[in-house]
């Protein structure tokens, strides 16, 4: 076979099961906007929960992702009230974690992220250091329960802050204190407007002392100063979301692109953008899936990767969002594997076990699946050889 036929094979449309199985690099999920409606249902019921607006695991998960579906951040966050309070009890907190590392698993995600806020989990007595316990505890169950399955995956923590309250350097010491125990970094989160990053300017100086990672949320809802601010006064290592770049790059009607001196920064320096296509349709930064910028970011070669936020609110995972943006930009393996490669050198674990995961996960599960192709071609022809003598 030839290099040109081999390209023709290898860039052929991946089907939804060769995308569920390619090995894929989640930076960006927030542990409480990914349970399972019926885990929901279940642990209200356990804890004396009643605020929910519906008991019924279908219709819950329906109305979950209706009234995120609102174009608003403001309204997409306040679907998370439920979540959290469900999640107020160190069971609760192992069974989530133990679900959402499942789930991610058998998604084909094989490397992940996951954040939540410590801070938000104590009204039910528990101590931010019984929290971090408690969801490290079920990320290791939910990784050895993957394992049983036949399915690979290793999850690391995110502490958040929340930027409307006044405890990020509390929990930016705590993910240190925790950073050799299953939290490999920090982030602070919630609405952006009104709450800039450089409020918690101390806990960002603290992290860069303590040789410590950190992304912020930016540029979501709000626009390019957020993204400035994040970089250039907090010094943040990823950035969460940073869809709005897009307003520093100017398309012309010959096809010429320019690039403002942020968008060149962001793209020189290799500063990662945790995109997340299913959300940011919701909150109204993208009007579709074949609108959103980052097809014109990975045409322009900016460290993009694709995440999903919030799994239960967007009904979404890994998959899901790989099939939209297959149908939408015509992307083949090769181009999820450079979005998945992508995010793994730019996960918060060391250099080695990155590039160890590269090399002999990823890079190879790609390559099986590319194989595939191969191996089909050649039963065609053989079958219509047989059939024509």
């Amino acid at each position: 076979m030839t290099s040109q036929s081999t390209a023709k094979t290898t860039a052929k449309t991946p089907t939804p099961d060769q995308i569920r199985r390619a090995p894929k690099v989640l930076l960006h999920d927030h542990l409480d906007g990914g349970l399972r409606p019926g885990t929901v249902v279940e642990l209200a019921r356990a804890t004396g929960y009643s605020a929910l607006p519906e008991t019924d695991a279908d219709r819950l998960g329906a109305w979950f992702h209706q009234a995120a579906d609102s174009g608003s951040l403001e309204r997409y966050l306040e679907t998370f009230s439920h979540t959290v309070g469900v999640m107020q009890t160190r069971d609760a907190l192992v069974r989530v974690a133990a679900e959402c590392a499942e789930d991610l698993a058998e998604d084909g995600v094989v490397y992940a992220e996951v954040r939540y806020a410590p801070e938000q989990h104590l009204e039910g007595g528990l101590s931010l250091e019984e929290v971090v316990e408690a969801v490290n505890e079920g990320f290791r169950e939910g990784e050895r329960r993957a394992r049983a399955g036949g399915h690979r995956i290793r999850v690391g923590a995110l502490l958040t802050a929340m930027r409307h309250a006044a405890r990020a350097l509390e929990i930016a010491e705590l993910a240190n204190r925790y950073r050799d125990l299953g939290v490999v970094g920090f982030d602070i989160a919630g609405a952006e407007a009104g709450y800039p990053p450089t409020r918690h300017l101390d806990a960002f100086e603290y992290l860069k002392r303590e040789n410590n990672h950190f992304t912020i949320h930016a540029g979501e809802a709000f626009g390019l100063p957020s993204i400035w601010q994040a970089l250039q006064w907090c010094g943040a290592d990823r950035l969460g979301h940073g869809v709005r770049i897009i307003d520093d790059i100017q398309v012309h009607e010959d096809g010429t692109v320019k690039l403002g001196r942020l968008a060149s920064y962001v793209r020189d320096k290799r500063i990662p953008l945790e995109l997340c296509p299913s959300s940011n349709l919701q909150t109204g930064a993208a009007d579709s899936y074949a609108e959103h910028p980052i097809g014109l970011l990975r045409r322009l070669h900016f460290r993009a990767t694709v995440n999903t936020d919030n799994r239960l609110m967007s009904h979404t995972g890994m998959s899901r969002e790989f099939e939209h943006l297959v149908d939408a930009f015509g992307y083949t393996l090769d181009d999820m594997q450079w979005f998945s490669v992508n995010a793994m050198k730019s996960a918060f674990i060391p250099f080695d076990e990155r590039l160890a995961m590269i090399n002999d996960v990823i890079k190879p599960g790609y390559a099986e699946l590319k194989s595939e192709w191969l191996f089909q071609q050649t039963a065609s022809t053989s079958g219509s050889s047989q059939t024509e003598g």
